[in-house]
């Protein structure tokens, strides 16, 4: 029975990382397409949602199936109870990378103004975060997950410019409403990224160090 148990956690951590491997390329191809205008390539991610909802199902039961054959203590608990919440954020991040795919096609008229803004940047700090968690997960790296955590702050003060700046130029050019308004529903976007990261960055602190970081997670982090 326990080599029953520990051959489920392996699984199901191997199939969490297939699961952030994919959700990693969807992101990367919807970035791609959103800044070089390629309607195309975001059609390929919007497509490719569906096998990452197949994964999500399957770490599901595979989580439930190990807490209905075993009796899960300590560090194996932490885990299945981290990659339950793992699992949901990679869902969710699967899901970002879809809704930006979605704003490529009614932005390529507007891409000089697009490239004008700091949006690739904050996407660029957000994506970094995003592999920093997966990293922090399957190496157990609690140090780089702590480090996931401050550069939330980071994305969260571009977010606040970027805000700024565009309601700006809405007001001063009429004709930047529609595509301002697409870049405000990215930045949204980008910065729900960043919190996603972060979430999978408190559950790496969990597993390894049994130590709860959310809600105070920056503050404790400066100290």
């Amino acid at each position: 029975m326990e080599r029953h148990f520990e051959r489920g956690l392996e699984e199901l951590k191997e199939t969490l990382v297939r699961m952030g491997g994919m959700v990693d390329v969807q992101l990367a191809l919807a970035c791609r397409a959103l800044f070089d205008g390629d309607a195309g390539r975001a059609r390929e991610v919007m497509a490719g949602d569906r096998e990452i909802d197949t994964l999500d199902s399957l770490i599901d039961r595979k989580c439930m199936d190990i807490f209905a054959l075993a009796q899960p203590v300590a560090v194996d608990l932490r885990l299945l109870m981290s990659a339950l919440a793992i699992n949901s954020q990679l869902e969710r991040i699967g899901d970002i990378a879809v809704n930006v795919a979605e704003r490529v096609e009614p932005l390529v008229p507007y891409r000089e103004f697009l490239l004008g803004t700091r949006l690739a940047e904050m996407a660029d700090i957000a994506r970094i975060m995003v592999r920093d968690s997966l990293d922090s997960f399957i190496r157990g790296d609690a140090e780089l997950a702590s480090r996931v955590l401050v550069s939330d702050d980071v994305v969260d003060k571009m977010d606040g410019a970027l805000f700024r700046s565009l309601v700006s130029s809405m007001k001063e050019q009429h004709e930047l409403i529609e595509p301002a308004a697409h870049c405000l529903i990215l930045a949204r976007h980008i910065e729900r990224l960043a919190d996603h990261a972060t979430n999978i960055a408190e559950d790496v602190i969990f597993i390894v160090e049994a130590r709860q970081v959310k809600h105070n997670a920056g503050e404790e982090i400066r100290r």
